[in-house]
């Protein structure tokens, strides 16, 4: 018998005894950190890469988890607002050594990507960036409106699978690309209330076999916080990077189209050449793709709002997972977050696409139109990788800037 109410074999971070953690070897939080560390510095290539390496270390190489669980887990962090894949890692670490793994995990996972873009930001932002610098940003920034409409045609399949009825599935596409492309900073709201339509609808054309509230706070928590606007540089760089955080829904890419308006038409931190700049460190540097809010903070308020926003922006991920790993299959057989992800998700796939027309109004010298032209060949029609498409299109840049130099200014 144990004292003080507390279960016998529970342990001291709070597991339950029936927990499938007790099943696995008590992993060092040192290990966790190495290994999370590893992939957080080897992890180009956005969400696709981080689940392959996710998976090769914590199910075939390790066997820390069965293959079931690690689908189950993908599934479920799809169901939630924020990067996905950045809370599959978060969840791994959990699973391993809950709180304390989560922690050290997420943080070893997403800090050698900072440090990183944090770097490139300094010397892409700066007051008199080199010459090749400025043409190497010119280069990666005409290929992002490629980058934009490949992620979102990628997501495209998937989502007309899992459609309800496609005459609504096709209002939610339009609507979040005609948001992007013309009212980007409230894109916000389009999302949320395409998902709350398609959660309406659901509801009620399912009413007689409708089981309760379920998961409410995932759709009504996001509009509670819409409210949360305030003034100042500082709280503008934490609503920024608490959209990113916590409202997006559909994808990493998926920030770009949040971020464009309010970094540099709203609160005009940026010009669109440098957010052009800043969305291409974000696709070329390892870690999550979310980075790129980082390279937003720093034009706004340095390395503080760099750091500001970063945290910001990261912290719903873990507030997910260390709040409701333990409910992950419940959260996937939620009918109401599966129906609101059924409206959100095409609005942001919708989104995605839009932001391709201010992304592209933003290019200012007429070369760039041929760079953009020769990704876009790269990306949908020979099927090559972002992060080569922007590496060849930076160095297109950094060749134009060094034989013209007009070319660039």
């Amino acid at each position: 018998m144990s004292g003080h109410g507390e279960p016998a074999g529970t342990p001291p971070d709070g597991t339950p005894p029936d927990s499938p953690a007790e099943n696995l070897p008590q992993v060092p939080l040192v290990t966790i950190m190495r290994e999370w560390g590893r992939i957080g510095c080897i992890g180009f290539g956005g969400p696709p890469a981080h689940i392959r390496l996710l998976r090769e270390l914590c199910v075939e190489r390790r066997g820390w988890l069965d293959a079931q669980e690690f689908e189950d887990a993908i599934a479920a962090c799809n169901l939630l607002p924020g990067p996905a894949s950045t809370q599959l890692a978060i969840f791994c670490a959990w699973r391993l050594r809950r709180r304390r793994g989560a922690l050290v995990g997420g943080a070893a996972f997403i800090i050698p990507g900072l440090i990183v873009i944090l770097a490139l930001a300094a010397l892409f932002l700066g007051t008199s960036p080199p010459l090749w610098v400025l043409g190497a940003g010119a280069g990666a920034g005409a290929a992002v409106p490629a980058v934009a409409i490949q992620a979102g045609t990628s997501l495209m399949g998937a989502s007309w699978q899992r459609r309800k009825r496609t005459l609504r599935w096709l209002g939610y596409l339009i609507a979040g690309a005609a948001a992007a492309a013309t009212i980007g900073v409230w894109l916000v709201l389009v999302l949320l209330a395409c998902g709350v339509a398609e959660l309406t609808a659901q509801v009620a054309a399912d009413r007689p076999r409708h089981d309760g509230p379920g998961l409410p706070g995932i759709v009504t928590a996001p509009v509670v916080a819409a409210g949360a606007i305030g003034g100042g540089v500082l709280l503008s760089v934490a609503w920024v990077a608490f959209k990113v955080g916590a409202l997006s829904y559909g994808g990493g890419f998926v920030i770009i189209p949040l971020m464009q308006s309010d970094a540099v038409s709203h609160y005009h931190w940026m010009t669109g050449a440098q957010f052009l700049n800043a969305v291409a460190l974000g696709q070329i540097t390892p870690g999550p793709v979310v980075q790129t809010v980082a390279v937003v903070g720093y034009a706004a308020a340095g390395l503080v709002g760099a750091l500001l926003a970063s945290v910001i922006a990261f912290t719903p991920s873990f507030a997910f997972i260390l709040l409701g790993a333990h409910r992950f299959d419940r959260i996937r057989g939620d009918r109401n977050a599966r129906a609101f992800l059924d409206g959100a998700g095409p609005a942001a796939i919708g989104a995605i696409l839009g932001s391709a027309v201010p992304l592209t109004r933003a290019l200012a010298h007429p070369w760039q139109y041929a760079v953009l032209g020769g990704a876009l060949i790269l990306l949908l029609l020979l099927r090559r990788g972002v992060v080569l498409t922007l590496l060849c299109a930076g160095a297109t840049g950094v060749i134009v800037a060094l034989t013209a130099s007009g070319a660039v200014h």
